[in-house]
């Protein structure tokens, strides 16, 4: 999978899957831009990667404000000539019962999770159209099919991440853009790693590879279908979370 003079632009990309997947991308010879939702924490993992002698740009555009997203991508296309793969990773999850989730929380899950996504997403096309091809890659999460017992806010929008995904490959397979989502399971995220041992554990029983899938896992899914290897694919919520199905 080689991604030399690719431009691959990663959103949420200064922790956990995205910042693994943007180690991911580099490593196999792409140009890449990484997004995050604030000046310190881009230029904390920009610096970072620097000692692991990766060098990448790092931007911190509002996502849900689609004249700044335009802005910035513009920025990017007018230095590189061309953007090749958008990997919309920014995201945040909620928990609690819904009498305890206010309005606005519900609110700000839904601009983040879902508008933004429309937002990038809108403005790639543009430039994917322009040069006949492109990758547009989506992060979902294994309750965009099963729910969750608690915090109705995070797989709502991860079943509007699927239904967008689906809907956009459909309009964009003319164009030669292919439109595709990862659905993770459990996986060794900060998140997950502040959670007690006697919650995780159980969930690693019911898993049959025993064990909770990595944020390189998470990554080579990304990287796979963003490459030529899979071409013939578009559409697709790809579940990578262990399980076992018929």
């Amino acid at each position: 999978m080689d991604f030399e003079n690719k431009v691959v632009i990663v959103t949420g990309g200064t922790r956990g899957i995205g910042l693994e997947t943007v180690k991911a991308f580099y490593e196999n010879k792409a140009t890449v831009i990484l997004f995050g939702s604030r000046e310190e924490t881009v230029n904390k993992a920009v610096e970072e990667l620097k000692t692991e002698n990766i060098n990448i740009e790092g931007y911190y555009p509002n996502l849900n404000n689609y004249e700044e997203v335009e802005k910035v991508f513009q920025e990017i296309h007018s230095k590189y000539g061309h953007i090749d793969v958008l990997v919309n990773n920014a995201g945040i999850s909620q928990k609690g019962p819904i009498e305890n989730i206010k309005a606005e929380e519900f609110e700000s899950i839904m601009n983040l999770n879902v508008n933004a996504l429309f937002n990038t997403s809108k403005v790639a096309t543009k430039y994917m159209k322009e040069q006949g091809k492109g990758v547009i890659l989506n992060t979902s999460s294994m309750v965009s099919k099963y729910g969750q017992p608690s915090g109705v806010g995070y797989p709502t929008s991860k079943f509007a991440v699927n239904g967008l995904t689906l809907s956009l490959a459909r309009e964009l397979a003319p164009f030669n853009i292919r439109v595709n989502a990862v659905a993770p399971g459990i996986t060794n995220t900060d998140m997950v790693k502040s959670l007690p041992k006697e919650m995780i554990t159980p969930l690693i029983e019911t898993i049959p590879l025993k064990r909770i899938g990595e944020p390189r896992d998470i990554a080579n899914a990304f990287l796979f279908l963003a490459s030529d290897m899979a071409s013939y694919i578009t559409g697709v919520v790809l579940s990578v979370d262990g399980l076992a199905r018929s």
